[in-house]
């Protein structure tokens, strides 16, 4: 009886799970307030799959981590700075295959600073010769406005030192945020599709001192809303015959319904250890990587020059990333749950 109710509690989950799912899709569907796009953009996004898709998590028997800065149209003042910290791990439960994951970013534009955490979790079915993850990604969104820092001259033509719709004093507010994906993995090939703030959240900036809003206004009435975002992700791995080399196209598309972007990655790596690859991201940038791999250590860099008017005003945009990954033991043989450092 012990087989038949955890298939029983399996099952549960499972439509628990894709329930969740197919709710989080719908909501993708239906119409968006006139919101921006909110997520930061990263020329390695490869690296880190699985902050576009919460489904990209568990992919390998192996703990992997990833963290990452990225310093974008250096020149220009107050231009967007994001940091970025993923981790995640396949694991077993009631004899099935899960993934679980985190992913953190911070990103600084000007007055204003984003914090994002989610947690992620996926179940994991075989299919087709290759292995689909279903996955929802509940979190918070965190909101941050720098308004003591404002400053409005008297002499602006288009606003008054004294205008109570651009607040004064610091604000903030916090929502929460959740996400959904799919992602399938085949031999020599990934893709996935997700939808990330499916919920549109709000959120509602408040004064940290709570002494209201400028000239007595109430706070309440600053809002931020996080638009729905779709990502499409696919890439491949194509090794060169008789060669250390292979070949590793990928492409990311995303779109809030009103603003669709698209870039192109082709890297080529050589005997799993050195990587180049140039890039290009639709009407904006041309993309140039590099990245080394020794044991279970990564590092990686990549320059993006801007293709657009924007050129005239910034040199390019810099990313850094790095990151580690241990080695897991799933099978049922197994009594330790990791092999040590020193003998990987």
């Amino acid at each position: 009886m012990q087989p038949q109710r955890s298939n029983n509690i399996t099952g549960r989950l499972l439509t628990s799970l894709l329930s969740a799912l197919a709710i989080a899709v719908a909501a993708l569907c239906l119409p968006a307030k006139a919101t921006a796009q909110t997520d930061p953009q990263f020329s390695q996004y490869y690296e880190v799959p699985s902050f576009y898709n919460p489904a990209a998590i568990g992919r390998t028997d192996f703990i992997n981590i990833r963290g990452g800065a990225r310093l974008q149209w250096l020149g220009i003042d107050n231009a967007p700075r994001d940091f970025v910290l993923t981790g995640d791990m396949p694991f077993k439960f009631l004899n099935k295959r899960w993934g679980t994951g985190l992913v953190m970013y911070q990103e600084s534009i000007g007055l204003f600073s984003t914090l994002s955490i989610n947690a992620q979790l996926g179940f994991k079915l075989k299919k087709w010769g290759g292995e689909f993850t279903f996955a929802i990604q509940p979190g918070i969104y965190d909101q941050t406005f720098k308004g003591s820092e404002t400053i409005l001259p008297d002499d602006d033509d288009y606003h008054e030192g004294t205008d109570d719709a651009v607040p004064k004093q610091d604000l903030h507010g916090t929502a929460f945020d959740i996400g959904a994906g799919v992602w399938y993995v085949h031999r020599h090939w990934w893709a996935g599709i997700s939808g990330l703030h499916l919920t549109s959240p709000t959120v509602t900036l408040n004064s940290d001192t709570g002494d209201g809003g400028a000239s007595g206004s109430d706070t309440n009435n600053f809002e931020f809303h996080a638009g729905r975002t779709l990502y499409f992700m696919a890439g491949g791995n194509i090794p060169i015959k008789n060669t250390l080399f292979e070949i590793l196209p990928s492409v990311l598309v995303k779109t809030d319904f009103t603003f669709t972007s698209a870039e192109i990655t082709g890297r080529l790596r050589y005997n799993k250890f050195l990587s180049f690859g140039v890039g290009y991201r639709w009407n904006d940038a041309i993309t140039a990587t590099i990245a080394a791999e020794l044991k279970n250590f990564y590092v990686g860099y990549a320059y993006d020059y801007p293709t657009g008017a924007i050129s005239k005003a910034s040199t390019g945009s810099h990313e850094v990333f790095a990151g580690y990954r241990l080695k897991l033991d799933l099978s049922d043989k197994n009594t330790h749950r990791h092999k040590a450092i020193r003998i990987m």
